[in-house]
Order: C-alpha cells, then structure tokens, then sequence
C-alpha cells in the first residue's frame, strides 16, 4: 500500500500564516497538521509515502525527511492551481501498474478513521461526513447498499449532504491513472482544476464501484476557526500530562500543551493551548489558542488567536492610582 498525500496547495485561507510556511506544518496540538496525518498512516502499517509539493516544498521535504527517516518518502512538485487530481496524476510514474493500490489523504484533513479496516478491504473506498454546506466539497450521493451512485465536485445545487473528506482508497488505481490522464490530455477539468471526482466518475460509468464509508469526526483544516477547534479536540483526546510544567507564578488549566525550552511567568494557561518551543510568555493570559514556536507574547490577553512563529506581541502595561467611585474603559 502506497499513500499519496497532496500538500502543494497555497493556503490562502490561512494567511498571513501561509505566506512564510506550509499550511500542512502549522502546528495543532503539539506537532505539524501533517505530523498528525503521517504519523496515523504509520501505525496502520504504511511505510511507503509519495508527497506532492508546491509551495514552500522544501519545508515539507526537510521536516519529513529530518522526522521521519524510516519511511520511504518521495516527493513529486506541483504547480499551482491544477488540482488534486493533476498532483495524483504525476505520481503515475510510482504506481507499480497493475499492483499498487494507493491511500490518497489530502495534507490538510485530519479524521477520525480505522485505517487499518480501509487498508484490509478488498475495494474501492471513499469517506463521506454530512455537513452543513456541501457546496465547498465533492459531493456523494450513496444507493441502499452503501456504493455511490453518483460524486460531483462543489456543486452549486447539492443533491445529497455528504460530502468527500479527502480519505480515498483506491484498489483499481491504474484504472484512476487511466481516467487522470484521459482528463488531462482532454484538458477537461471542473473549476478549472483538474479533479479526483471526475475521474472516478469515469471509472463509475465503465463499471467501477466505489462503496463509503462514514467518518465520525473531520477537521478540514484550511480555516482558522476549524484550525482552533481541531486543536481544541486532539488536547482533549492526547490528554498531554500537564503536572510537569514548572513556570514562575503560572496557572495552567488543561488541556495544554506546552514545548521544550519555554521561558513562562506570571501567565494563567489554558484551557485548549498549544505553545510551540522556546516561546517566551510573560504577562499574559492565553486560552482556546495556537502560539508558535518562539514567539513571544508579554502583556496580552489572547482567546481563539494563532499567532505565527517567531511572532511577537507586546500589549499595554498600566500602572493605576484609581480613586473611590471612577470607571475606567480601555475598549
């Protein structure tokens, strides 16, 4: 089993965190978005990666390549704007034809899977998870027994509620290579991109089946407000062990997590917190927030803030003789 993992995308949802680094290595929950997606496929048994990079490409190749040396990675570069299904489409050249089939999970999607019950089914496999708004995801519409019966990508008229989180394991993937490349070569594309969705529609109508299955949480981790909430839930969930923080005149309240060499004082921490290392805070009361690595944060009160690596925030410091009966408003 190969698993190919898109990470060329630019982030534009993200930024200004995405014009200095890639958006799969912003950090949730004490490591990478990306660490957390590599890390799961590694305990399912997967030790053969291919990585599509674009933007700040040799970021991700240096993290992957210092943290992970174990795994055979390899790693293919993407030009923007040409779509998942172009960044499988170049990895056709590491597909062993007629014997490889691939995982596909996009860098920025983490969830809640058993993927070692995917990897084992003999079949084609596509996750789904209803949502509120279909319209910004291919969308799945699924007959009794479970097979889609039909996918388009980002419709403006959904038809069905389930959308596609980015999980796809292909056992026909010289089929899907196929289709990618009869698209590409006919330049047909959806939004002008080319698409995984058109393609095993393709494979659809020459008599592949594609069966679902659920996804009990997805954390499509391109916004900020899903970027908070996912850290909120991994804290939760890794419980990190938040009795060995020593900080001067500190308050931590859990979950937390808290990197190596951090210099704290005089701050309440938490809860649903992830500093990154050598963070300097002083001052400052911090809670539902990402801090990055070495950055430092004096005098502040942060909730539901991502604040860069290397970012700095020096807030107000007040020193107050107030008499009997006075109201002072700083808002």
């Amino acid at each position: 089993m190969k698993a190919i993992i898109p990470v060329a995308g630019i982030g534009t949802r993200l930024r200004p965190h995405t014009h200095t680094q890639p958006k799969a290595l912003i950090p949730i929950a004490g490591k990478p978005i990306l660490a957390h997606i590599v890390e799961n496929l590694i305990d399912a048994g997967i030790t053969d990666f291919v990585f599509i990079i674009g933007y700040l490409g040799d970021k991700i190749e240096e993290y992957i390549q210092k943290n992970y040396p174990k795994i055979t990675a390899n790693f293919i570069i993407q030009t923007t704007g040409k779509g998942v299904g172009h960044a499988i489409w170049l990895a056709k050249d590491l597909v062993k034809k007629g014997n490889d089939e691939i995982l596909i999970v996009f860098g920025d999607t983490i969830a809640d899977v058993d993927l070692k019950k995917i990897i084992s089914e003999p079949a084609n496999l596509l996750g789904i998870k209803k949502v509120d708004d279909p319209r910004q995801f291919g969308v799945a519409e699924i007959d009794g027994d479970g097979f889609i019966s039909r996918m388009i990508e980002k419709p403006a008229i959904p038809k069905s509620n389930l959308a596609l989180v980015g999980i796809y394991k292909i056992k026909d993937s010289v089929a899907l290579l196929d289709e990618l490349d009869n698209n590409i070569s006919q330049k047909k594309t959806t939004h002008n991109e080319f698409t995984l969705t058109d393609a095993m529609m393709n494979m659809m109508e020459k008599g592949y089946k594609f069966k679902s299955f659920d996804v009990a949480n997805w954390f499509d981790c391109g916004k900020k407000d899903i970027l908070l909430e996912t850290n909120s839930t991994l804290l939760k969930r890794l419980n990190y062990d938040t009795t060995k923080y020593k900080f001067e005149n500190t308050i931590i309240i859990p979950p937390v997590f808290i990197g190596d060499d951090c210099k704290i004082s005089n701050c309440i921490i938490g809860p649903n917190v992830s500093i990154g290392e050598s963070a300097i805070l002083n001052y400052a009361i911090v809670k539902e927030s990402i801090i990055g690595p070495f950055a430092q944060i004096e005098y502040a009160i942060l909730e539901k803030s991502l604040i860069g690596n290397d970012a700095t925030l020096c807030g107000n410091k007040q020193s107050l003789n107030i008499g009997d009966s006075t109201e002072i408003n700083f808002g």
